[in-house]
């Protein structure tokens, strides 16, 4: 008798576990345990990320970021009558026109079918001309955006555009060999250039306006009569350079082209007779960017920087370096900041340098890129320095903090 109440007792309890185990997971009790969780979790989580937004902050010096690409940018340009403007592009296939303090602003610029390679304003700011590795050029109002024609005929990538100095012609440099003019205004075809055997990979006006040089993986360089289209001279071979150029400009008495090129040579022409006047020789791999200083600077100065970490500060009038400015990682983009003696550099680990180019000396480096910089540029007034990454962003530095530091 004992024995079957005991087994009866022991049978109810196991029902009232099971009743017990049932409400135990009931949605009210699963929902106390996710609170107490939150609760008691977290907390040391959200003091990390506290922590790491801070040291964040800490390191990015930009005073605007504009994160409106969902790609790599590659392109960049400035306003030249607008010192808040800002044109970029990369390989999401758009452009943006963006303002500078202005976040609420931004203007995408569609169209494009393949990444956007080259940006440029025109000379009076009215018009921006986008170039695109889909082979074709567009024309937009600057101040609103909307666009104003497309211009094709290219049968490959365009590799860069420019525009002419006094007036809406454009220019276009593409991976076909050849070389575009258009008229924008009356969006009309006018000239193509053949004679380049390779890429044009670079290219402008003279600052007259009388010329256009070309430069090309075919390691040549071209000065060309915009209007009758022919080759006035062809520079190649010793003593040029022996493999494609990838920079070039032009100073500003339209007298003398400097190219750089991918076997780390960096050669000056005159433009008037065709012939090599200077080879500097201390690069030891490709050169990515080459300046000539600007006319008011008291000394002829040329800055080349490259994939060998360096920029080098050429004294013009002994073709030898003045300075060798050493960066961490390879240098793939350099400006002069207006007419100063200053210029900034844009390095492949993501930082922007400013260098004393008269002492020789770094006066400031910013910080915000999580990848290399791609390109930079500055503000018309000379405030900020613009640039853009392979991290999807374009940063925007202020001047004034390495100014104060050298005041």
């Amino acid at each position: 008798m004992s024995n079957n109440n005991n087994n009866t007792e022991m049978n109810n309890l196991a029902m009232e576990e099971e009743d017990e185990g049932e409400i135990f997971l009931g949605e009210s009790d699963v929902l106390r345990e996710i609170d107490v969780d939150e609760e008691d979790l977290p907390e040391a989580d959200d003091d990390d990320m506290d922590d790491d937004a801070e040291e964040f902050d800490e390191n990015d010096d930009s005073v605007h970021t504009f994160t409106g690409h969902k790609g790599e940018l590659y392109a960049l340009a400035c306003s030249p009558t607008d010192a808040t403007l800002v044109a970029t592009g990369g390989g999401d296939d758009k452009a943006f026109l963006w303002k500078i303090g202005n976040g609420d602003w931004a203007a995408e610029l569609p169209g494009h079918k393949d990444s956007v390679s080259s940006l440029a304003f025109s000379y009076d700011g009215q018009l921006l001309a986008s170039g695109g590795l889909d082979g074709v050029v567009q024309i937009f109002d600057a101040s609103s955006g909307n666009l104003k024609c497309v211009l094709d005929g290219p049968g490959a990538g365009i590799e860069w555009v420019r525009w002419h100095p006094r007036g809406h012609i454009v220019l276009a440099g593409s991976e076909d060999c050849s070389l575009w003019m258009w008229n924008s205004d009356k969006e009309a075809y006018l000239n193509m250039f053949s004679g380049h055997n390779l890429n044009v990979t670079c290219g402008d006006f003279t600052p007259d306006g009388k010329l256009i040089c070309t430069g090309s993986d075919d390691a040549s360089l071209i000065v060309w009569n915009p209007k009758t289209c022919e080759s006035i001279h062809v520079v190649k071979g010793h003593p040029y350079h022996t493999e494609g150029l990838t920079c070039l400009d032009i100073n500003s008495n339209s007298s003398l082209a400097i190219s750089g090129s991918k076997d780390g040579s960096v050669h000056i022409v005159n433009i008037v007779t065709g012939k090599v006047v200077s080879s500097l020789n201390s690069h030891t791999d490709s050169v990515e960017c080459v300046k000539f200083s600007p006319s008011s600077a008291t000394i002829p100065l040329a800055a080349t920087c490259g994939m060998d970490k360096k920029l080098i500060i050429w004294d013009l009038q002994h073709s030898t370096p003045r300075f060798i400015c050493d960066h961490a990682e390879g240098v793939t983009s350099l400006t002069w900041i207006g007419t100063s003696k200053y210029l900034a550099t844009g390095c492949a680990d993501g930082t922007v340098s400013v260098w004393d180019s008269l002492l020789g000396n770094c006066v400031h480096t910013y910080h915000g890129h999580q990848d290399a910089v791609q390109a930079i540029s500055v503000s018309t007034n000379a405030d900020f320095i613009v640039s853009v990454s392979v991290d999807n962003t374009a940063r925007v530095y202020e001047t004034s903090e390495f100014q104060n530091k050298v005041a």
